[in-house]
């Protein structure tokens, strides 16, 4: 009986590690805000929007550092792909959005508190609204 029992309990846990782990499923957003460099952002090492922050956000992003989207409501929003492009670090296409205010529709993914988003289209970009300069000046590494 008890050679039973350890037997089904053993196919069961075997059964269990064997299933394929299941895809979390995404919710469609729309979303409006700002792309931001995760590492800045989260560190504060500078000033981590609008024109105070551009040149750094560009070398951010090309060099491979996160890029996300600040929305208005103050969630950031981690992107993992755009648009259907098949380059998600250091993406030209990101490059040319960078620290601008967008409005994007896609797929939100979240685990453990982490927002994950693919974006399917750029619907408005409004460019850099967020002007900077005054109240910061311009950055290290800015021109």
């Amino acid at each position: 009986m008890k050679k039973g029992v350890l037997f089904a309990i053993a196919a069961l846990v075997s059964a269990a590690m064997a299933a394929p782990a299941t895809a979390a499923t995404g919710q469609r957003i729309k979303i409006t805000g700002e792309i931001i460099d995760t590492w800045c952002y989260i560190t504060e090492i500078m000033y981590a929007e609008g024109t105070a922050h551009h040149q750094c956000a560009m070398w951010c992003a090309a060099g491979g550092i996160p890029v996300g989207i600040l929305a208005d409501d103050g969630q950031v929003y981690m992107v993992l792909k755009l648009e259907g492009d098949a380059t998600s670090v250091a993406n030209p296409a990101i490059l040319k959005i960078q620290t601008h205010r967008v409005t994007v529709d896609g797929e939100v993914y979240e685990r453990d508190g982490i927002q994950y988003l693919v974006v399917n289209q750029v619907v408005d970009d409004s460019g850099i609204v967020k002007q900077t300069h005054e109240d910061y000046g311009i950055q290290p590494f800015g021109n």
